[in-house]
């Protein structure tokens, strides 16, 4: 069949018809985007002004108290501080450096795939699952018990998919020439690795890692299933400090210590029926938040560094 060529108006108006699609496309991204934004910005803006009289220092420097006005948030936001470091020590090697011999050394075979497969598959695992899982290793076989290190762990587990792909991601975005300039020169795999691969996929690793540890730090269900405490008037002890009973305590006693963190001190104030306590868990959210947009800030700011840095 003879095809007949469009006239110039038909093409004009199919490109324009195109333009409004793509104009109108654009609105409604802007329009959701600004509810989005909008419904955040107001549950914000409630979370300061219910918790506002409670942004004092003792709210920060007292103890979980059976009377709201004097309950603080001191053992949580240590707590949460200390799983952290745990967390991110766990985490960030193993994570790292499985995300990179599963890119640079692994031979591409069935067994890698079904690796592959199966961390993809974990990082969308409900976060129950691994506090069961870290119920019954880290608490009961490998005797951790109810402590830092066992919290640590559990949500090291947790991240360590996250961590893995999104190495695997930022190694994999850094062009092949980089690594045939370098072995071309003479230089090993795993030299191409430590000065190459690794400095330039840095800032997303850094993203990447910084993504799961905000993850981390909201995650309460784990961490009741392992056994975190609701109720705490106490520290981990302080290594080299002296105890009550005489003793100095250890350079790692601390990760052994009972705890609490911050999710679970809100959970606990929003579970009171007085309404005092919701005063407490509307600034305990607000500072949970803040901590959670701290990290992302210096996440941001050291990969702004290191792509600085970098010379291509």
């Amino acid at each position: 069949m003879q095809q007949t060529a469009l006239t110039t108006e038909q093409i004009r108006a199919l490109i324009a018809r195109g333009k409004l699609k793509d104009t109108l496309f654009k609105a409604l991204g802007v329009i959701f985007l600004a509810i989005g934004l909008a419904v955040i910005l107001l549950l914000v803006i409630d979370m300061v002004q219910k918790g506002s009289e409670r942004f004092t220092a003792d709210f920060f420097l007292n103890f979980a108290s059976r009377r709201a006005s004097q309950a603080g948030i001191l053992s949580a936001w240590v707590g949460s501080l200390l799983v952290m470091l745990v967390t991110a020590v766990a985490a960030v090697p193993i994570g790292v450096a499985a995300g990179l011999y599963l890119e640079e050394y692994a031979k591409r075979n069935w067994i890698t795939e079904i690796i592959e497969i199966n961390i993809t598959n974990l990082a969308a695992v409900p976060s129950i699952v691994y506090g069961l899982l870290a119920l019954g290793i880290f608490v009961y076989q490998f005797g951790f018990g109810q402590s830092i290190l066992s919290a640590g762990l559990t949500l090291a587990l947790l991240i360590l998919p996250i961590v893995i792909v999104s190495t695997r991601e930022a190694i994999r975005a850094i062009p092949a020439m980089i690594r045939e300039a370098s072995m071309g020169c003479g230089a090993t795999r795993w030299q191409t690795c430590r000065y190459h691969i690794v400095p330039y996929a840095m800032p997303g690793i850094l993203t990447g890692v910084i993504i799961g540890l905000a993850r981390a730090i909201g995650e309460t269900a784990p961490i009741i299933t392992i056994g975190a405490l609701t109720f705490i008037a106490f520290l981990p002890p302080v290594p080299f400090a002296a105890q009550t009973d005489g003793t100095t305590a250890g350079l790692f006693d601390w990760v052994v210590s009972p705890f609490t963190v911050m999710p679970i001190q809100i959970f606990n104030w929003t579970s009171r029926p007085d309404p005092a306590f919701e005063i407490n868990a509307a600034a305990a959210g607000f500072v949970l938040m803040v901590m959670v947009l701290s990290m992302n800030g210096i996440a941001i700011w050291l990969r702004y560094k290191m792509r600085k840095n970098i010379k291509w």
